[in-house]
This record gives structure tokens, C-alpha cells and sequence, in this order.
């Protein structure tokens, strides 16, 4: 079995569930008492906050990819980034290490091209929604991303910055999630990609009438996919 390597932290919040996925789908595949091979690597969330608000991509490409390289030392046979927005950085990360980067856009879009859909909408942070990082990847798959008005990407993306990284997860801000979500389905939106692993906290399924697409769960599968290719215990 392949070792996965998670840069965590980003927020610790998420973090928590990529570890029970890595572990539970494992598990899932291999059966017995098998479970995951994982090196995680925190860091610390308020270094990253800081220089994110502070548009310093340059000191979060170096504190992210020095992070990946002593993660790849460590023995990881691939590396994820805990965060959809921090995949803004991720070919500059995957220039400094020698494993694979798996990229959570990639997972993703497997999973919405499973469903047969074409068009989706894109919550998350301000720099994944009006970045073209994200859209451009999934355009590579022929899948069109759309967005909220300017009013619905402020309200992402201060929840996001207020409230999901604190841990805080309130009824009152998943409605306005759902009221946002509904609206969209006029634009042909068939799907929402809850694209900041701390959202599938706040949304599960059962709260949204059309598929959403759980980017933290789907980039764990990615890896356990990776890690246990061929692998038979």
C-alpha cells in the first residue's frame, strides 16, 4: 500500500475528515483491519490566512511547498492539499516535489462526469469561485462552472472566513447556502460543487434537492484510489 500525504490544517476542521475517509474507504475496499498509510502534515492556518487576505501567493507557494517536500521525505507516494483554494498554487507546488500532486478539481470532476451532468455551481472562497484555476480544470472536462452574483460570492465567502474555519456551522447561514442554490437552478445548474472542504459541513445531501459533490471526500477517494491500486493485503 502507497502512503498518502495530506497538508492539513487549511483547515484543521477538514482535516478531520479526510483522515476518517482515507481510513474508512480503506477499509471499505480491503476489509479485515485494514486502514490507511497516511502522513499528515499540519500547518498552521493562521500563516496561511494572513498571507491569502494579503494576496501574498508568493509566501504561501513557499510555505506550502517546503511543507509538500518534507512530506514527500517523510515517505508520502502522493501529496494533496487539504484546501480547494490553495489548488490555485498547486502546479507551482507540484514543480517542487517529485510525487504526484493528485488535484481535488480532477477528483471532482470524475465524480460529476459519473452523474452525467454538465453544469454545476461553483461555491467556495472568492479565490476559487472568481480564480480560473478551478473552472479552467473542469472545463478540461467538459463540465461548465458557474457562479453566484457578486452579492452571493461576498456571502460564501465571508461565511467561509467567519464562521466554517472558526468551526462555527449555523442553521441560519445554510439557509442562505440553499436559497443561493435554488436560485441557480433557472441557469441550468444541475449540481453544486461544495468547493471548500469546510462547506460539506454546513451542507449534507439531505439539506439540497439536486447533487452535491463533497470535494473533501472525493479528493480522499482520489487518494485511497491511488494508494491502494494494486495493493492486496
Amino acid at each position: 500500500m502507497k502512503t498518502i500525504g495530506l497538508i492539513g490544517g487549511l483547515t484543521w476542521h477538514s482535516s478531520l475528515d479526510y483522515y476518517r475517509y482515507f481510513n474508512q474507504l480503506t477499509n471499505e475496499r480491503l476489509g479485515g483491519a485494514e486502514a490507511s498509510r497516511v502522513i499528515l502534515n499540519s500547518v498552521n492556518f493562521g500563516d496561511i490566512k494572513r498571507f491569502t487576505l494579503s494576496d501574498d501567493w508568493d509566501s504561501i507557494t513557499q510555505l506550502i511547498g517546503t511543507v509538500a517536500q518534507e512530506t514527500e521525505r517523510a515517505g508520502a507516494s502522493c501529496i494533496l492539499l487539504g484546501a480547494n483554494t490553495m489548488h490555485y498554487i498547486a502546479e507551482r507546488v507540484q514543480a517542487m516535489i517529485n510525487v504526484p500532486l493528485l488535484h481535488i478539481a480532477d477528483a471532482t470532476a470524475v465524480a460529476i462526469k459519473e452523474k452525467q451532468l454538465d453544469t454545476v455551481l461553483l461555491l467556495g472562497t472568492k479565490y476559487t469561485m472568481q480564480f480560473d484555476f478551478y473552472r479552467n480544470k473542469l472545463a478540461a472536462h467538459g463540465i461548465k462552472a458557474l457562479i453566484p452574483d457578486a452579492d452571493g460570492v461576498e456571502m460564501i465567502n465571508e461565511s467561509i472566513y467567519n464562521e466554517l474555519d472558526k468551526g462555527l456551522f449555523l442553521p441560519a447561514t445554510r439557509e442562505k447556502y440553499l436559497t443561493l442554490i435554488e436560485a441557480s437552478r433557472a441557469s441550468g445548474v444541475q449540481g453544486v460543487i461544495l468547493g471548500c472542504t469546510e462547506i460539506p459541513l454546513l451542507i449534507k445531501q439531505e439539506h439540497c434537492p439536486i447533487p452535491v459533490f463533497d470535494t473533501a471526500f472525493l479528493h480522499a477517494k482520489a487518494a485511497v484510489d491511488f494508494a491502494t491500486a494494486s495493493y492486496e493485503p
